[in-house]
């Protein structure tokens, strides 16, 4: 079938491989459909997302219409419960700002959820957050606590916190960037704990760049940086302990790239180097280096001996399900509070079905979210 789509103004029917897909956006047709692209050529398949639905202060609930078909070409709509055996949107289950006992000899981790953005199984803050305090468990002698709706009700949970993680919308409303709080967060990086930035937390407003390079070493720049879907091939790791049980991998994300590092990138370690599509090189900075591997996460050795991480992947609830991908953030999450990583990586089982657990109700007929499938799975 051709790649092109003509759009009429009308809401567009697109015939794909597994059925019928509808998307229905206030009269134009969203890039962040790209569930629907067929797969090609590595340097033709991408699409560039506009930044405008993606700011703070727009309506979370004008998004992409997505509705997936079954196998037998029916589609699909229900809340979930028929066909999960729970209800996919209950997020009462899950422990919020719970402190670790007097008694707590290990590190606590506190993890930030952002607010409710995106259309469904995208920027699902609460339930990746979730998930990533689930797989923190696994390592003994850690307790995550997790926050929600971009910053906790009580900032004590911060005190004593080994290492901090934000998972939320960025940009001009930076919950982070807010009033007072970078005073709050300024104490934490000065007692050496971590800091963890993923996916559009890593943008942040020009006016903050003085804060946040020697915070993370490097972040998104408006009009500097991109934020392209595309699929990234981690051909190679670095020999670094967040890489450790880690193997390459070919995933589809939102990954951004030409970050604004600190000068000379020092003490700035690349943890996920991949190769753009050249079409995606769209902001003046971009298009000076056509064919440059891009740097799409790393590592940061602070100055006053703390340990930092930008992830720009995250965009997609499905991402996950992918072991690599998992193992990989966890270990830096552990890195960054300065717990040894074992050889094999840190342990971070997961069941596909908890995909599906903890998501926000975006007003969107629910569809079940799968993991990933590897290249080499049909």
């Amino acid at each position: 079938m051709s790649k092109k789509l003509i759009y009429l103004g009308l809401p567009l029917l697109v015939l794909c491989s597994g059925g019928l897909a509808l998307f229905l956006n206030d009269n134009k047709l969203s890039a962040h459909s790209s569930d629907f692209l067929l797969k090609s050529d590595l340097q033709k398949n991408a699409e560039i997302p506009t930044r405008d639905t993606q700011v703070n202060g727009t309506d979370p609930s004008r998004y992409d219409v997505v509705v997936k078909s079954t196998q037998k070409g029916e589609v699909k709509k229900d809340n979930g419960k028929s066909s999960l055996g729970f209800d996919p949107f209950d997020q009462s289950k899950v422990p919020l700002e719970v402190e670790p006992p007097a008694n707590f000899k290990g590190k606590k981790i506190v993890l930030v959820a952002g607010r409710k953005s995106h259309g469904p199984g995208e920027h699902e803050f609460f339930a990746g957050t979730a998930i990533l305090m689930n797989l923190l468990k696994q390592t003994p002698g850690i307790w995550p606590v997790m926050a929600r709706d971009g910053w906790p009700k009580n900032e004590k949970i911060f005190d004593g916190a080994a290492s901090v993680l934000f998972f939320m919308d960025g940009g001009n409303g930076h919950p982070v960037a807010q009033g007072k709080r970078p005073e709050v967060l300024e104490k934490l990086i000065k007692n050496g704990a971590g800091w963890v930035n993923l996916h559009y937390a890593v943008e942040y407003s020009n006016r903050f760049q003085n804060k946040i390079l020697p915070w993370m070493g490097g972040y998104y720049e408006t009009g500097f940086s991109i934020n392209p879907h595309w699929d990234a091939q981690i051909r190679k790791l670095p020999d670094h302990p967040i890489c450790r049980g880690v193997k390459p991998f070919i995933l589809r994300d939102e990954w951004y790239y030409n970050m604004h590092f600190i000068d000379d990138m020092k003490n700035v370690t690349p943890i996920l180097v991949a190769l753009p599509p050249d079409n995606t090189r769209t902001t003046p900075g971009t298009k000076l280096h056509p064919g440059r591997p891009e740097t799409l996460a790393w590592a940061f050795e602070r100055a006053d001996g703390g340990r930092s991480f930008g992830f720009t992947g995250g965009h997609f609830q499905r991402n996950w399900g992918d072991e690599d991908f998992r193992r990989l953030v966890v270990n830096a999450i552990l890195w960054s509070a300065k717990v040894e990583i074992p050889k094999e990586g840190a342990k971070v089982d997961l069941d596909a079905i908890d995909l599906n657990r903890n998501l926000d109700n975006k007003g969107r007929p629910f569809t079940m979210i799968q993991a990933p499938k590897k290249a080499n799975e049909k």
